[in-house]
């Protein structure tokens, strides 16, 4: 009897053993798992580049009716994301389903903002890497425009540059575009335009053997930009601006946006501060008056006496900043949440959340929010 009641002691004790090991694995199990999430949902939510210092740009095709996964297989096999779920993620948080095929140019420095923001734009036609081809691309400066062509034709960015200020040839494409040049020729600041056709090459590809002198490509960039903005004329007229001031506010939205909505919120920010006589205090602005890439400005870098630093200056400035895309122009003419009067934003530099605010103490306190990431991003770029 003792014997038997020892071994069932044993068995109880085996069993209970058991059950102690068996409580163990669940519970590591729903840690691993907890984690698991934590580290999912954090890499999911994560829009940063793969790698902010390779700026190298490689080629992909976008085909017909692509779906959001197939798309993002085909950016990752390329090596230019750095999570593909946190790009599925932004398409779904943002309500995108307007991404388009064709050939595009990326580089593992693009955020998956950058990214998603060009697949909205809708890609070429034909091979980017071709070499009769050049791309001018959504808030591109003249300069690095020039650039691509020194690169890329038979045209020098000296012939290049020469071309977007001769005088002669502006008043040509001016009585050959009526209502697209006009205003910036009656600009009051015309004299400090760094170069008369910024904002009026639009994004697009062009065959540049097509051309045979520089001449003819920037007419086709010209041409472009008119066809695209001619049945926009009215509701320029309509909005009390000009052509030439919605486009500098265009290339402004174009580089602050990272969605369509946030264009427009942006677009009504800057707008709620010109009609208040406040000045623009745009980043754009005074890092093209600066001719500067780097992400974060020093106060002496505001204090610019440069007339495109508005900062320093009100009013829009003496003209575009870059070359805006379609969808930044149509967010400055079709402003929203401008009854809320916001006067500031700040994004996160990594995420690319824009924050609003309708007064500088609630704006301060969501600067500090971010200012930590931000400066990080900052360092990362200027290194």
């Amino acid at each position: 009897m003792n014997n038997g009641n020892h071994r069932g002691r044993q068995k109880r004790s085996r069993r209970g053993t058991g059950r102690i090991i068996v409580m163990i694995i669940i519970l590591l199990a729903i840690v691993a798992g907890g984690v698991s999430f934590v580290i999912h949902y954090q890499d999911s939510r994560d829009y940063s580049a793969l790698n902010t210092q390779d700026k190298k740009s490689k080629q992909v095709k976008i085909k017909d009716d692509a779906n959001v996964d197939e798309i993002a297989d085909k950016l990752d096999n390329a090596k230019l994301l750095r999570s593909k779920s946190a790009f599925k993620h932004y398409v779904a948080a943002k309500n995108i389903s307007d991404l388009k095929s064709g050939y595009y140019l990326f580089a593992p420095s693009d955020t998956v903002a950058q990214i998603v923001k060009t697949l909205q734009h809708g890609g070429a036609s034909a091979p980017l890497n071709n070499q009769a081809t050049i791309t001018v691309r959504e808030g591109e400066t003249i300069d690095d425009i020039a650039t691509d062509v020194n690169n890329k034709t038979k045209f020098s960015r000296a012939d290049f540059l020469k071309a977007v200020n001769d005088k002669a040839f502006f008043n040509r494409l001016k009585a050959a575009y009526p209502g697209l040049l006009d205003s910036e020729a009656s600009s009051k600041q015309v004299k400090d335009i760094r170069y008369r056709l910024e904002g009026y090459l639009y994004p697009a590809t062009y065959n540049w053997k097509d051309a045979n002198n520089v001449r003819e490509l920037v007419n086709q960039m010209v041409a472009q930009s008119y066809l695209q903005l001619k049945d926009r004329f009215k509701s320029v007229k309509e909005s009390g601006l000009t052509v030439h001031e919605v486009l500098t506010l265009a290339s402004l939205v174009e580089r602050e946006g990272v969605d369509q909505t946030s264009r427009q919120t942006i677009a009504g920010v800057f707008l709620n501060r010109v009609d208040d006589k406040m000045p623009l205090q745009s980043d754009v602005a005074t890092k093209y008056a600066m001719k500067t890439k780097k992400t974060n400005l020093s106060n002496k870098d505001v204090q610019s006496k440069n007339p495109y630093n508005l900062y320093r200056y009100s009013g829009y400035g003496p003209g575009p900043f870059n070359n805006p895309s379609l969808e930044s122009i149509d967010a400055v003419l079709n402003p929203i949440d401008r009854d809320k009067h916001y006067l500031y934003f700040v994004a996160n530099l990594k995420t690319g959340k824009v924050y609003y605010s309708a007064n500088y103490d609630e704006h301060l306190g969501k600067t500090g929010d971010v200012q930590d990431t931000n400066d990080a991003v900052g360092s990362a770029d200027n290194n």
